[in-house]
C-alpha cells in the first residue's frame, strides 16, 4: 500500500501557477481598454433607446438611461399610437419594421443560398476541372476584387431597369445572388486541397462529376460553406447603398433604408433618437447573435483555408 501510494504520488502532475508577469498585465489591461472601447457604442445606443427624447435634450451627456422608458422600443416595433409617439418626442409617424424586418430576411436568405451554392460550383470548376484557360479565366474573375463597388452600381441600376425589377425584391438581390470573387476564391482554395484519390473513388463506383459535386464535395465543405454563408448573410443585411436606389415603396424597402426614413421623420422638437436608436438595436441584434454563434467557427474556417 505504501508503495502504491508513493507511485501515486509520484505520477500526480503538479500544477504551477504562472506568475503575473509586468507584461502579462499590461496586456491584459490593453485587452480590456479594446473591449470596452468596443463595447461602449452598443451600451450608447441601448442608454439612448431606453431615455426618452426631452431627457436626452436636458441630460445629453449622462451615463445612464435618463427618463427610463421602453417608449423607443415601442415606437420602433409599432405599438404606440401616434398620440403616444408624439407625446413621447416622435414623430407619429410610425415605423412598418416587422414589414421591413421580412423583407430584409427574404432578400438576406435569397442572396445567401444562391450566392453560396453558385460560387461552390464555380469554385469546384476552377479547382478541380481541367479546362482550356482555366488559369486565365480565373485571373480575370479575381481581378473583380479590385473593382470598387462604387463603379458598378450604375450599370446594375441600369440592368435591372431594363429587367423592370426597380422597387422589388429581386430586385435588390439579383446584383449579388450569383457568385462573388471572393466566395469563389474562398471556397476554392478549399477544394484544392482535397485529396484526389477521394473523388477517384467516387469516380470508380460510378458517379458524375455533378453527383461528386453534391454527395462527396459539398459535404465535405460544409464548414466553409457555412462560414461563407454567415458572412454572406450579414453583409446582404447591412447593405444600405443599392437597396436605397432600387426601392421606392414599402413592399420593396429592407429595414436599413426604413431606418433613415424613420430618422427622417423629424418631429419639431428635433430627432427622434430614442426610436431610432431601438429600432437600430433590433435591427442589429440578430447579426450580433448570428456572429456569436458562429464567430468561433468562422475565424477557424479562414484559418484552415489561408493556411492551406
Amino acid at each position: 500500500m505504501t508503495d502504491m501510494a508513493a507511485v501515486a504520488t509520484t505520477t500526480t502532475p503538479v500544477r504551477t501557477r504562472r506568475r503575473l508577469s509586468p507584461g502579462r498585465i499590461a496586456a491584459w489591461a490593453v485587452m480590456g481598454v479594446i473591449v470596452l472601447v468596443t463595447l461602449l457604442p452598443f451600451y450608447w445606443i441601448l442608454r439612448t433607446a431606453l431615455s426618452t427624447n426631452t431627457a436626452l435634450a436636458a441630460h445629453p451627456g449622462d451615463p445612464l438611461p435618463v427618463g427610463l422608458t421602453t417608449g423607443g422600443f415601442e415606437r420602433a416595433l409599432g405599438l404606440q399610437s401616434t398620440e403616444e409617439a408624439i407625446a413621447q418626442g416622435g414623430s407619429g409617424g410610425g415605423l412598418k419594421f416587422w414589414r421591413y424586418l421580412l423583407n430584409s430576411v427574404f432578400v438576406s436568405t435569397l442572396v445567401t443560398v444562391c450566392q453560396v451554392f453558385f460560387s461552390a460550383m464555380a469554385a469546384y470548376a476552377f479547382a478541380r476541372l481541367r479546362w482550356r484557360g482555366r488559369d486565365t479565366v480565373f485571373a480575370l474573375f479575381l481581378a473583380g476584387l479590385m473593382v470598387p463597388a462604387i463603379f458598378t452600381l450604375l450599370p446594375n441600376f441600369v440592368l435591372i431597369k431594363e429587367l423592370g425589377l426597380v422597387d422589388s425584391l429581386l430586385g435588390i438581390a439579383l446584383p449579388t445572388m450569383f457568385m462573388t470573387p471572393f466566395a469563389v476564391f474562398f471556397l476554392r482554395q478549399f477544394f484544392m486541397n482535397v485529396p484526389a484519390e477521394v473523388e477517384e473513388a467516387a469516380l470508380l463506383d460510378g458517379a458524375g462529376r455533378i453527383r461528386i459535386f453534391l454527395r462527396v464535395m459539398l459535404p465535405m465543405a460544409s464548414t466553409p460553406i457555412l462560414t461563407l454563408g454567415v458572412l454572406t448573410y450579414i453583409t446582404s443585411w447591412n447593405d444600405y447603398f443599392w437597396p436605397l436606389m432600387v426601392s421606392y415603396s414599402d413592399s420593396s424597402r429592407v429595414l436599413t433604408v426604413a431606418l433613415a426614413i424613420f430618422r427622417a421623420q423629424t418631429p419639431q422638437s428635433g430627432y427622434d433618437w430614442s426610436g431610432l436608436m431601438a429600432a437600430t438595436l433590433i435591427a442589429a441584434l440578430p447579426m450580433l447573435v448570428l456572429f456569436g454563434v458562429f464567430a468561433r467557427r468562422i475565424v477557424g474556417s479562414i484559418g484552415f483555408t489561408g493556411i492551406k
